[in-house]
């Protein structure tokens, strides 16, 4: 449909806490998910968040069925349309890795996150969404959600020593973003 345009760190819209969806399986709806999908496609994104497109909802996509040049060696996760979700983390154990976000561009930073969670929700239709995830799936999710509370990931970072340019941090990632 239409590739959105994404807001950039600095931008006061990307620090709100996004409105829950009331209304599923709407025309409205529908044309937004397929926008998103659009947007975070053309980017190269492994998800995007209503609001990193300027929308205050609680909508998130997420998702990659083909390698991914930003994340070259993670594993696929399912498409997913997730609405007003809920993340719970099961167990205490978290994980550092590196993230980078399409409204952070050019930088990537290492990120605590929880290691297992189940989530729930919602799909676009209203169908209800449940699932228990790890590893690379669980910190996509995470990371997708916290911009529904307004939160960037520069935000959830413990050690500033692990923050910088894609390009000189990993070089080889930096030269599959330019094509």
């Amino acid at each position: 449909m239409a590739v959105c345009e994404i807001l950039k760190m600095g931008d006061p819209r990307l620090l709100r806490v996004a409105q829950r969806v009331t209304e599923f399986d709407s025309d409205g709806l529908h044309l937004l998910v397929s926008d998103m999908l659009d947007t975070m496609l053309a980017a190269n994104g492994a998800g995007l968040a209503a609001p990193q497109i300027g929308v205050d909802l609680q909508l998130v996509i997420f998702g990659s069925n083909a390698r991914n040049p930003r994340y070259p060696d993670r594993p696929l996760v399912p498409h997913t349309v997730l609405i007003n979700p809920v993340i719970t983390p099961l167990g205490d154990a978290e994980e550092s890795d590196w993230e980078g976000c399409l409204s952070v561009p050019g930088l990537r930073g290492e990120v605590p996150r929880w290691a297992q969670i189940r989530y729930t929700g919602h799909d676009q239709y209203g169908d209800p969404i449940d699932r228990t995830v790890d590893g690379f799936h669980a910190r996509v999710v995470q990371h997708e959600c916290d911009h529904l509370m307004g939160k960037l990931y520069p935000m959830r970072m413990r050690d500033f020593a692990k923050f910088g340019y894609t390009e000189v941090l990993f070089p080889d990632i930096a030269a599959d973003e330019d094509d």
